[in-house]
């Protein structure tokens, strides 16, 4: 099966490299691309520079695909992972022990795959991911933010494996005047979205971060579906 897919940036890419980008990015290494072209020309200008939308084939057969958004994994192994990998992050009481409980509970090794697909924790999402390990919103809420202004899932490319299976197609200029502008529009609807759902009432039943450790949660509690 073959996969369209895109990868923002300020020049064109004909040909990605293995091996490099920073591990201190989502998901450590890797080359992170979309299945939306609008996104990636968001992306591409996220400077305040014109650049490029760069368009790929993946064949996605032979490769394995791990999927951060798909059962039996939940949204706590992608965090998970990004605390992992992310170095910034807001000080609390609770922050660092909440770290260190994910990443020996949750941690999902990413060695093996190919590929990763999950959220993409740049913009607002990593702001929302912060207020949860600092005990500032419930789970709950949490996964409901994660949908908010469509700030989009991203598809990695990790192996050397991966990138013998893509093909460069093509570049689509991306227009800082009007994508820079999109990016920050639509960045701006979730944080106002998020602002509101932050401030609405949590149900009694709700888990916070701190709820989860006291309970000793792991993977497969049902509380945490």
């Amino acid at each position: 099966m073959k996969e369209t897919i895109y990868h923002g940036s300020d020049h064109i890419i004909e040909m990605p490299e293995y091996g490099l980008g920073s591990m201190k990015n989502d998901y450590g290494r890797g080359f992170y691309c979309t299945r939306s072209l609008e996104l990636a020309k968001e992306w591409a200008c996220g400077r305040g520079n014109s650049g490029y939308a760069n368009e790929y084939e993946l064949e996605m057969d032979g490769l394995k695909i791990l999927n951060l958004n798909e059962e039996p994994y939940n949204i706590l192994n992608w965090l998970a992972v990004l605390t992992k990998h992310r170095t910034y992050w807001q000080n609390s009481s609770i922050s660092a022990d909440a770290k260190n409980y994910l990443q020996d509970n949750f941690y999902v090794d990413l060695s093996e795959a190919d590929v990763v697909i999950g959220y993409r924790a740049d913009d607002s999402y990593f702001t929302f991911a912060q207020d949860f390990v600092a005990g500032a919103i419930s789970l709950e809420k949490l996964k409901r933010a994660m949908h908010l202004g469509e700030l989009g899932e991203q598809i990695v490319l990790i192996s050397k494996k991966a990138f013998e299976n893509i093909k460069y197609i093509g570049s689509h200029e991306a227009d800082v005047d009007i994508y820079y502008n999109q990016k920050m529009e639509r960045d701006g609807r979730a944080r106002k979205e998020y602002r509101e759902e932050k401030r609405s009432a949590s149900e009694i039943s709700e888990l916070y971060m701190l709820d989860i450790m006291r309970e000793g949660m792991q993977n497969g509690d049902p509380r945490l579906r």
